[in-house]
Parts: structure tokens; C-alpha cells; sequence
């Protein structure tokens, strides 16, 4: 079997050279799933999986954009559409000095098999620009999205590819790339997700990454007889996710002691409650301010520059920054401090290493591909709103959300529980997405 793996990920290596994260992506796929289809019949022989690792169209194009002072910049834009077996294209654009190929490649990878395990009818793609939001006025910004808009949009729509916000792509955005998409087609639709309430968007959509990170984690522990309440969290990043993530860890009674950005992290030991959420948020979505501003409205807090907090002590570990910022040392140093869970709110934000860690010391391990479905799952339901011209509740939403995130939990279980009782939601959450993907793909023949 090892052998079989091994000449997989050597022959997709050949074909993906010098993309990095998209092998990590494939390779902690293949491991688990391989093993399944040699078992299976049904899927043995079809090279069922080399099809799902070759994306079925790869489109990248120029931008070209005046800033503010006159001068014409020009970045790359992208939009790897992976796989509609079971649905339209769906998948964030992220705006960030590190977009390339593999990493868009290994999150459309990654969101092939979310989308799936979210039982919701929604393809895999993923999308962005190398364009850096940070430092932009918002004319700038504007005339960014306007641009990258008047090419994209003749590869998307909402019953092909209905994208969605990410890392540097927020609701201001979105706003902006709707605007130039509904001028261009002269319509309507619900051709992206994450949009303002007031046309179109969807309540609990902003949370949904966040609060889904932290129901899943409260799933896992519930399988312990035991919750949040009383726990001390370690949370980073400072964008949509972690601020969410932490505001229901709150809710929860949990004590959140941490929150980062690019430039280091800080650590409260008093606790960051609702109030000091607040003012984060604020910093963060209002004044684009860094995280570092916090220890001078509170001064019992730390500021330590250039760490990530896996260094500081506690129960359950929520990374919800970016991919491969928690590595094996770090995983090291949460096991010796007491870490129970992980939960990750970021797409593939620990290294292989890390995870071997943590599936060795058999403690509660949520891979991002289960534990922050919640934000593509609330898309969905998105575009189940606008299809239908009518909105849901706030609460009707949240339990939704708590059903799907309770849904992938169990399914998660199903293929992930081991003879000797310990549940490896790796394995479960890549088998169960598989399977309904691979048995669309049956279905429809070799296209």
C-alpha cells in the first residue's frame, strides 16, 4: 500500500512542480483515501483521484489598475475551478502578496472535499490575486476589484461558479466586485457570496466560519463528556474567523487568552471577554489597525513580535490565521502544556508534522476541511436564499449551521473511528468527502 501511495504523489509531483502546499494538500488526501479504494471495487481502477487532483479549468489573467497617484500597477489574477461533480463551482478569492498557483490550487483541492462533507449541492474552486489590500485607499482598492471583475466575469455565474470572500477579500469586496459584475451582465443573481444584507447576503454569514470552527470543536469534546466552559483557548490571527471564533468561545464560557496577526500576538491572561472583542473588532475592520495597538488600551496584556501563541498554555488551540503556520514544534509544545483540542479555522494551518503529533498523542484533531465548512456551508445557504428572493432568520441560520456542523461531525465519525476507539477526523473527513464525490463522478462518465 505504502508502495501505491508512494508512486501516486511521485507522478502527481512530476505534474505539479514547484507547488508545495498543493502536493502537502494531495498527499495528506491520498494516504487516507488511497487505502479506501483499493478496498472498494466500485472505485478501484477508475483512477478516480488523479482525476480529482487535475483541476477542470485553470484560468489566469492580467489586472491592470491606476492607483492614486496616476501610476498604472498591474497583478495576476486567478480562479482554479476544481471539480462541479456535485455542483457550481464554490470557493472564496483571496487578495494576497503570496497568491500563486499552488496555493490556490491546494485551498480549491481542499475545497472540493469541504463543499462535499457539507452535503450541500457545491463544487470546488478557489480564486484571488496577488494584489495587496493592506495600505490601499479604498478608491484603490475600487478600481482594483472593478478590473479584476471586468475579466473574471465571464467564467463565473450563479449556476457555474459562485465565488465568495477570503483572506483580504471581505465585505467591502464584495461589494465592489458585485457592483462591476452586475453592470456587466446586465443582471441580478447570486453570483457571489458574503454580500451586504441589503441585497442579498445572508445573516450569521460573516460568523459562520468562526462559530462553525468552535461547534465542531464543542462536537468533539462532547464525545469526551466535556465542553468549553471554564476552558482557556489559544486563538490565532485577527481577521473574520478568529474574531468570530472567539466570540463564541465566549459565549461558550471559555476564556480566550490570545489573538495575532502578521506581525506578532498578543496575550491577555485576564482573558479577552466581549468588551476587548469589541474594541479588536473595531481595530481590525474599521482603522485597519495591527493587533499590536491592543496593549495600549490594555496594558496588563502582552505584545511578542514576530511569534505565533502556540508558546502559551491551554486546553483547546483554534488556528484560524493562514495555511502551515502551526508546525511540528509548536504542536510539541501545546501537547507538553495541556492542549485537548485542535481545531482549525484556517485551510491547512498545521504542517504534516504537526498533525502526526497530534493523531500520535491521540488528542481532539479537527482538520480545516471539516471544522470551518461552516462559512462555504452558510454560502450555500446564501445562494439557497437568493434563489428562493427571500432571507432567513438570524436564529433559523445559526441552527442551520449547527445541524451541517453537526451533520459533518458524525459522518466524520462514520469513516474516521478506529478499532481501538480513537476517531481520526482526518481520515473520516477525507473518505466521506470522497465518496460522494467520486460516486458523481461515476455517474457522469469519464468527462
Amino acid at each position: 500500500m505504502k508502495q501505491t501511495i508512494k508512486e501516486f504523489l511521485e507522478y502527481v509531483k512530476i505534474r505539479n512542480q514547484g507547488e508545495p502546499e498543493f502536493l502537502q494538500a494531495v498527499e495528506e488526501v491520498a494516504e487516507t483515501v488511497i487505502p479506501y479504494i483499493v478496498k472498494n471495487d466500485i472505485y478501484y481502477g477508475k483512477n478516480i483521484l488523479l482525476r480529482m487532483v487535475e483541476p477542470e479549468r485553470v484560468v489566469m489573467f492580467r489586472v491592470c489598475w491606476v492607483d492614486d497617484h496616476g501610476e498604472i500597477q498591474v497583478n495576476r489574477g486567478f480562479r482554479i475551478q476544481m471539480n462541479s461533480a456535485i455542483g457550481p463551482y464554490k470557493g472564496g478569492l483571496r487578495f494576497h502578496p503570496s497568491v500563486n498557483l499552488s496555493i490556490l490550487k491546494f485551498l480549491a483541492f481542499e475545497q472540493v472535499f469541504k463543499n462535499s462533507l457539507t452535503t450541500l449541492p457545491m463544487g470546488g474552486g478557489k480564486g484571488g490575486s496577488d494584489f495587496d489590500p493592506k495600505g490601499k485607499s479604498d478608491n484603490e482598492i475600487m478600481r482594483f476589484c472593478h478590473a479584476f471583475m471586468s475579466e473574471l466575469f465571464r467564467h463565473i455565474g450563479p449556476n457555474t461558479d459562485v465565488p465568495a470572500g477570503d483572506i483580504g477579500v471581505g465585505g467591502r469586496e464584495i461589494g465592489f466586485l458585485f457592483g462591476m459584475y452586475k453592470k456587466m451582465k446586465n443582471e441580478f443573481t447570486g453570483v457571489l457570496t458574503g454580500k451586504g444584507m441589503s441585497w442579498g447576503g445572508s445573516k450569521i454569514r460573516p460568523e459562520a466560519t468562526g462559530y462553525g470552527t468552535v461547534y465542531f470543536a464543542q462536537n468533539m469534546l462532547e464525545t469526551k463528556d466535556d465542553s468549553f466552559k471554564n476552558k482557556t483557548v489559544v486563538i490565532s490571527g485577527s481577521g473574520n474567523v478568529a474574531q468570530f471564533a472567539a466570540e463564541k468561545s465566549i459565549h461558550l464560557g471559555a476564556k480566550v487568552v490570545t489573538l495575532s496577526d502578521s506581525s506578532g500576538y498578543i496575550y491577555d491572561p485576564e482573558g479577552i471577554d466581549e468588551d476587548k472583542l469589541a474594541y479588536v473588532m473595531d481595530l481590525k475592520n474599521e482603522k485597519r489597525g495591527r493587533i499590536s495597538e491592543y496593549v495600549k488600551v490594555y496594558p496588563n496584556a502582552e505584545y511578542t513580535a514576530g511569534k505565533t501563541p502556540w508558546g502559551v498554555a491551554c486546553d483547546i488551540a483554534l488556528p484560524c490565521a493562514t495555511q502551515n503556520e502551526l508546525d511540528d514544534k509548536d504542536a510539541e509544545t501545546l501537547l507538553s502544556n495541556g492542549c485537548i483540542c485542535v481545531s482549525e479555522g484556517a485551510n491547512m494551518p498545521s504542517t504534516k508534522g504537526a498533525v502526526e503529533k497530534f493523531h500520535k498523542a491521540k488528542i481532539l484533531f479537527a482538520p480545516g476541511k471539516a471544522s470551518n465548512a461552516g462559512g462555504v456551508a452558510t454560502s450555500g445557504l446564501e445562494m439557497t436564499q437568493n434563489s428562493l428572493r427571500f432571507n432567513w432568520t438570524r436564529e433559523e441560520v445559526d441552527t442551520k449551521l449547527k445541524d451541517i456542523m453537526e451533520d459533518i461531525h458524525d459522518i466524520c465519525i462514520e469513516y474516521g473511528k478506529e478499532e481501538d476507539g480513537y476517531i481520526d477526523y482526518v481520515k473520516g473527513a477525507n473518505i466521506a468527502g470522497f465518496v460522494k464525490v467520486a460516486d458523481a463522478m461515476l455517474a457522469q462518465g469519464v468527462i
